[in-house]
């Protein structure tokens, strides 16, 4: 059977997040023809499951120019650019009315399983280059289709795939058994039915990162209303100048008052932290959980726990794929220097685009969250000017696509320490892979262990 030309073909985007219907968006504005599978019923599946939880970027930074055009014939109106959304808002009023503008270049329930070349696998390199791409996937019904691509474009981000609470990246013996006591996820405690999961109880917080603030200072709240909620948070490194991050100094200024937020939550006598303490073990104690040190440690007895130790890349669809990926952070070879976490924030990371995202394969591209692999220190405008370069690129103006101009936020914190949802990627200020001794340390006003009077400098996670 023959096959229609490579360069007739669409572009696959996967996903219809921010990164994937902005690629879709400078796509289009090139001639080039996308199609955008997404797995979920919807656009912005992923936001919408985190919708509760609002961004520390404006509207002025979370929308695409090459969106904007798409979307101005249809009439919509831009949000006011100084107001902070939650997903909820980002996906409703943005991120939705984009996909319906594209119509039928987005393609809901398709989960994407695999993607290759026409008659090639990952060995054969005979004619390779001139093949087109293969890219398989799921609908609802569970039947499986194909379709063939000139280029793909992989913005399925890093969401399905939490990190656990095992310190050396492995679930911690017993933490699938314990998965009813265990959420990856930021609890949206002004549901009544999370609310009551976590009133009146013992929570363990693992994790040092904005996801690991936002649920601290979720929690306080919830103690505020209702006595015997209580908070242990547990941090694989130590306590420093730098764990509630930037404060004033973060020009992104909601950033900045989250690591604040959390600072005073846990100012107020909410929580116990735990530091230089690496899970090994998840124990059951009756009804409650107990975590185990890889020093033989054991804590108090908890109820709940909430890991937030970051987010990675699901790579298995891509294994038939040459992909160079660094092997530290599963982000491509190019890029990975520039997003290194032992020595960039979200801004002193370097402008990028195609070259950089680039792989041994020709014509495949991570962009947005995925493109950084572990690294979780990224922002919509990065993933914006991702896409715009890797269009013009495959549109073949390489004149524009090496163009790669962007300018972001200072965090307020220089190097590397307490920025990242995976402590273990921290170097500098207590983190790294050498441990201070475990401690238990008491938290409250006027506390003498250096947490109430640590300097405020910048919350983690830039991901938004």
């Amino acid at each position: 059977m023959s096959q229609p030309a490579t360069t007739e073909l669409p572009v696959v985007v996967i996903g219809a997040g921010p990164a994937g219907l902005a690629a879709a968006a400078h796509l289009a504005e090139r001639g080039l023809t996308p199609l955008v599978l997404e797995r979920g019923p919807a656009a912005a599946d992923a936001v919408r499951q985190w919708g509760h939880v609002r961004l520390f970027s404006t509207w002025a930074e979370l929308t695409d120019p090459a969106a904007e055009k798409i979307l101005a014939p249809t009439g919509w109106a831009k949000p006011d650019p100084t107001t902070y959304p939650s997903g909820s808002d980002w996906a409703q009023q943005y991120l939705q009315p984009l996909a319906d503008a594209l119509g039928d270049a987005v393609r809901y329930n398709a989960t994407v399983t695999g993607v290759s070349r026409v008659g090639r696998d990952r060995i054969v390199d005979a004619d390779r280059d001139t093949q087109p791409f293969t890219v398989d996937f799921t609908t609802a019904d569970g039947s499986e289709q194909r379709v063939l691509a000139r280029a793909v474009v992989d913005a399925s981000g890093t969401w399905a795939l939490p990190s656990p609470a095992g310190a050396n990246g492995l679930p911690a013996l017993g933490e699938r058994a314990a998965a009813d006591h265990i959420t990856y996820r930021v609890p949206d405690t002004k549901d009544p039915e999370v609310r009551a999961r976590y009133a009146g109880k013992r929570t363990a917080v693992i994790g040092s990162g904005a996801s690991a603030f936002t649920a601290l200072a979720s929690l306080a709240s919830l103690a505020e209303d209702t006595p015997g909620t209580h908070a242990v948070w547990v941090l694989r490194r130590g306590i420093s100048g730098s764990t509630f991050g930037g404060g004033s100094a973060d020009q992104l200024p909601a950033r900045g008052a989250l690591g604040l937020a959390a600072k005073a939550a846990v100012d107020d006598g909410y929580a116990d932290a735990v530091t230089g303490f690496r899970t090994a073990e998840v124990e059951r104690d009756g009804e409650q959980v107990v975590l185990v040190g890889d020093d033989g440690r054991h804590l108090e007895p908890v109820d709940e726990v909430i890991v937030l130790t970051g987010l990675r890349p699901d790579l298995s669809f891509l294994s038939e794929l040459r992909l160079g990926l660094d092997e530290r952070l599963q982000a491509p070879v190019a890029l990975a220097p520039l997003i290194d976490p032992n020595q960039h924030s979200c801004g002193s990371v370097y402008p990028h685009g195609h070259r950089e995202l680039s792989h041994p394969e020709n014509g495949i591209y991570l962009v947005g969250m995925k493109s950084y692999g572990r690294a979780p220190t990224f922002l919509a405008m990065t993933g914006y000017e991702q896409t715009r370069s890797v269009a013009a690129a495959l549109a073949g103006d390489l004149e524009s696509a090496d163009r790669v101009e962007l300018t972001l936020p200072e965090t307020g914190v220089c190097g590397g320490a307490g920025l990242f949802d995976d402590p273990d990627a921290e170097a500098g200020g207590g983190g790294g892979c050498c441990a201070p001794a475990p401690q238990l340390v008491q938290i409250g006003i006027g506390s003498s262990a250096g947490i109430a009077t640590a300097e405020a400098d910048k919350p983690t996670g830039c991901c938004s």
